[in-house]
């Protein structure tokens, strides 16, 4: 979908609606449309006009209560999209009316279809990007295009295995794996229409696509360079894809969808040197000395969509006014991923 440009900025007080939770629990019975009016930025302040906003696990988890990252109640849903600015108050240099922007780090609230935000907390980027993939830069690719930079200097000739391959992050993985000619073991749960995901997953760049029994009976000691696991699912899904790892292997653990603690034997730890970590991008975001690295990592990465060698996963589009329906169905139909279009 195209951003729409603004011309102009403009002089009267904007309104507008947001998605606001005042107390933990099921985000479909948390949260509720709150109408604001007479917008305006102080000095060092925007006021951006969100357009689209997706809703993702970290999003419902917040709302639970369950999430490390805790903004003050009141709060508006929504850690990542995109927008374009407004107005801008005085002292503002990073960015002017009619820049397409996105949050700085999480936690400032992009279910709303206006909010007034301290300069500092949002990011200018490419205003060529369609929405989708602008709303969600900061997280889904982001995060993929870290795990394989910052543990192993990943090389041609090694691999790389991920278990919810058909994830978005996932399915970033893919891609980018793809472009640097390093092959992928993709573990996905066993499901009726299993090859259609199969086939899906292929035609983005996947090299292996399998269930869990077949990584048992198909890999295991199959290759010996395999340097890197990405796990976000935890449990044994975890631990049977870090069974794989060559000596001196990392497994990544970035999500738990499974809520089962990742349990790993001793002796690959011991004798095979394997570790294992642990990555959150919003840590990383929140990181002074990392603000360089994330501008040559969203610059790549936008080039790479440009030329097509990234594609967004499909998203499916809601107006904020059915909200509620919207967070029942992303905590129920997890094949179809949910965004709030404004």
């Amino acid at each position: 979908m195209k951003i729409p440009r603004v011309a102009f900025q403009f002089r009267r007080a904007l309104s507008g609606r947001q998605l606001v939770y005042r107390q933990y629990g099921d985000p479909a019975k948390s949260v509720e449309m709150e109408n604001v009016s007479n917008l305006a930025p102080l000095s060092g302040q925007v006021i951006v006009r969100w357009l689209a906003a997706p809703v993702n696990p970290a999003d419902i988890n917040q709302i639970q209560g369950v999430y490390p990252l805790k903004p003050p109640m009141p709060a508006v849903g929504g850690n990542e999209g995109c927008g374009i600015v407004e107005k801008v108050g005085d002292n503002v240099k990073n960015v002017e009316v009619g820049s397409l922007v996105i949050p700085s780090h999480a936690g400032i609230g992009t279910w709303r279809t206006h909010g007034v935000h301290p300069a500092k907390d949002i990011s200018a980027v490419d205003k060529d990007l369609p929405m989708e993939f602008a709303a969600t830069l900061q997280v889904n690719p982001s995060t993929a295009y870290r795990m394989l930079k910052d543990f192993v200097d990943l090389k041609q000739g090694d691999m790389v295995v991920q278990n919810g391959a058909n994830s978005a992050v996932g399915r970033y993985v893919i891609q980018l794996c793809k472009q640097w000619s390093i092959p992928t073991i993709n573990v996905v749960r066993s499901r009726d229409n299993l090859q259609d995901l199969v086939d899906d997953l292929n035609s983005i760049g996947a090299d292996h696509v399998v269930t869990e029994e077949q990584l048992l009976k198909e890999f295991r000691g199959k290759y010996k360079n395999i340097k890197l696991a990405l796990n976000c699912v935890g449990g044994r899904s975890g631990m049977l894809i870090s069974s794989l790892l060559a000596p001196a292997g990392y497994i990544v653990t970035y999500g738990a969808m499974s809520k089962q603690p990742l349990s790993l034997p001793a002796g690959p730890l011991i004798f095979k040197d394997i570790k294992a970590v642990g990555f959150w991008m919003s840590r990383w975001y929140d990181q002074p000395e990392n603000a360089e690295k994330r501008q040559e990592m969203h610059d790549e990465l936008s080039t790479m969509f440009k030329r097509g060698e990234l594609k967004c996963p499909t998203f499916e589009k809601n107006s904020i006014d059915d909200f509620q329906k919207v967070l029942e169905k992303a905590q129920t139909q997890f094949d179809k991923k949910q965004m709030f279009v404004y």
